[in-house]
């Protein structure tokens, strides 16, 4: 299996060259060359698999050139050690917790994957690796990648516009992982982060690669989850769901879509955003159009120009016609955001951080439009609720527990370094930490 740029102008690589360029050299983003096709048997005995069965099902064809089964198995074992439940809420409504690994959020998925692939390609060279995060991917990275040996990691995030639980996992993790208080927004940070990818002098200077879900090896692992939930929904039903993805970045529902085109047996898949709709509109109107992102209080989703969307582009043939068929898309602000909340609560007792009430919303909405009340649909649970507290305990009005990892980060002391949105002052940290480590390193 090759990887090629979505901007189609590069030459095609392997996957482990995919992983360490993290951006293809013409700016594009890899994606694999084809997308194997999963024999019908796999998906009719999908009931009785386990997480490692499909881990390893899926990811075989994107890995084989480059890793054998041994290495596969032991990149998988080390990442996947967390379960991942599927919670019926009611009749029709299951809740995929995507939670429970270390930092609490579905970032844990890719990043451990990918963290644990770099231990097995990096050798003995110095990587640096550039993530911009709005919140849940910085903690899922520095947790990943604290103390790997050769890898420095520079989170980018956008002051005051992540949760404190957010902020205290990715600026407490310390030792190779550095994060940098950006006074912008995510789209300032994501962007900081691509124009070094597409500096050429940078990039003679230092290894760059990036966590984020713009790096293939942090999205494959995002299509995992989604066949574990069918696994799971498919010990007790025979019809074929309907997804719900809190959506931001889009790599979440990219995930779901690449296991689709490998056979997954999907009826439709939801994109659900906050106000922050530019995906919605596209599917709308047939036109994208980015802008700057406005913040809520399901702030993953502050996202004004998502990356991903040109991999589900490329997934589709960029035919519009294609993309409606199976993506429907619904938006919701935060006071219908934290309704959900309060009704669900209220309702069952179960509580939803902002991302799985929006997910949860656009369910709800896709039924009305549809009249389809008795549809099943999986929503994916992207956060443990703890993680934003400050926000949903005063619409429960009840308190939510720390989760241990939780309380120990808390009691540490915040470490970041504040910077403008600006390229040259960014491009003169990174050259600096060129020099520092050539110090230590000798």
């Amino acid at each position: 299996m090759k990887y090629i740029s979505t901007n189609k102008e590069s030459a095609a690589v392997t996957f482990n060259e995919a992983i360490l360029n993290g951006l293809a050299n013409d700016g594009g983003l890899y994606v694999p060359e084809s997308i194997p096709k999963l024999s019908q048997k796999f998906w009719s005995q999908i009931a009785q698999s386990s997480f490692q069965d499909i881990a390893e099902s899926i990811l075989t064809p994107y890995v084989s050139d480059q890793w054998n089964k041994e290495i596969l198995h032991s990149v998988t074992t080390k990442a996947f050690n967390f379960k991942a439940p599927l919670v019926a809420l009611d009749d029709h409504t299951y809740i995929m917790e995507l939670f429970h690994g270390p930092t609490l959020a579905f970032k844990d998925f890719g990043a451990r994957f990918l963290a644990s692939s770099f231990e097995k390609i990096a050798a003995n060279k110095r990587i640096n690796i550039l993530v911009a995060t709005s919140g849940d991917t910085g903690s899922a990275v520095a947790q990943g990648f604290k103390d790997a040996k050769h890898v420095s990691v520079h989170l980018l995030y956008p002051s005051g516009k992540v949760s404190q639980l957010q902020e205290q996992q990715l600026t407490t993790a310390g030792g190779n992982v550095n994060a940098l208080e950006i006074n912008g927004t995510f789209d300032d940070c994501q962007r900081l982060v691509k124009e070094a990818f597409n500096d050429s002098e940078l990039r003679e200077s230092m290894i760059l690669s990036s966590a984020n879900s713009i790096n293939i090896a942090r999205l494959l692992p995002q299509s995992l989850y989604y066949v574990y939930a069918l696994a799971q929904f498919k010990q007790q039903h025979s019809d074929n769901p309907v997804i719900s993805v809190p959506s931001g970045n889009m790599g979440n529902v990219t995930g779901g879509l690449i296991a689709q085109k490998m056979g997954m047996p999907v009826d439709q898949f939801i994109i659900a955003t906050n106000i922050n709709d530019v995906v919605p509109e596209y599917l709308r109107k047939g036109i994208f159009q980015p802008r700057k992102s406005q913040r809520t209080i399901a702030n993953a989703m502050d996202v004004g120009d998502p990356s991903n969307l040109a991999r589900i582009q490329h997934l589709f043939n960029h035919s519009i016609d294609e993309m409606r068929a199976l993506l429907k898309g619904f938006a919701f602000t935060d006071d219908e955001t934290k309704n959900a909340i309060k009704k669900v609560y209220n309702k069952t007792g179960y509580i939803l951080d902002p991302h799985t009430a929006i997910g949860y919303l656009a369910s709800q909405e896709y039924r009305r439009v549809n009249n389809k009340p008795d549809q099943s649909v999986m929503v994916m649970a992207t956060a443990h609720p703890a993680k934003f507290k400050d926000i949903v305990e005063p619409i429960i009005n009840d308190e939510i527990p720390l989760p241990p990892a939780l309380q120990r980060c808390m009691e540490k002391e915040k470490q970041s370094i504040l910077m403008e949105p600006s390229y040259p002052q960014f491009k003169s940290y990174l050259m600096q930490q060129i020099l520092e480590k050539e110090i230590t390193d000798n």
